[in-house]
């Protein structure tokens, strides 16, 4: 049986997301409900056109709006850091505790490797162990 993306109760994700009943790359991420992605009462998930699962809060699941299922994408993150050192800590909390789990290690590795170079005088370890607890 395949693993679905999220599971737990601590995550925002609706309960029928279609994050906590396909893995990742098995639905589609959208903006916002929209009637171009209608709802099906028989399982409570939106769909494409394409009959595509579709989440429609990016923000819950922590992905960026994309058709992962429909144009076959691989998941990416991006850090973006923000302009001040003072930002950070709220800054790397939210990303990093509202992120899909696939994407930390990745947002880490970005971190590790930008923070220095935008912020000298920051220790990263220790603004990843403030973002991560």
């Amino acid at each position: 049986m395949v693993e679905a993306f999220l599971t737990g109760d601590g995550h925002r994700a609706c309960g029928i997301c279609p994050s906590r009943h396909f893995p990742l790359g098995e639905f589609d991420v959208a903006e916002r409900p929209s009637k171009d992605l209608p709802f099906d009462p028989r399982d409570g998930h939106r769909y494409t056109a394409a009959g595509v699962p579709v989440c429609v809060h990016p923000e819950k699941v922590g992905l960026s709006p994309r058709r992962y299922k429909t144009d076959g994408l691989s998941l990416t993150a991006e850090l973006v850091l923000p302009q001040e050192a003072a930002e950070l800590d709220r800054y790397l909390r939210e990303l990093m505790h509202n992120a899909a789990p696939e994407t930390l290690e990745i947002l880490i590795d970005q971190a590790t490797q930008e923070i220095p170079r935008v912020f000298p005088e920051v220790d990263v370890i220790t603004a990843l162990r403030r973002a991560l607890n």
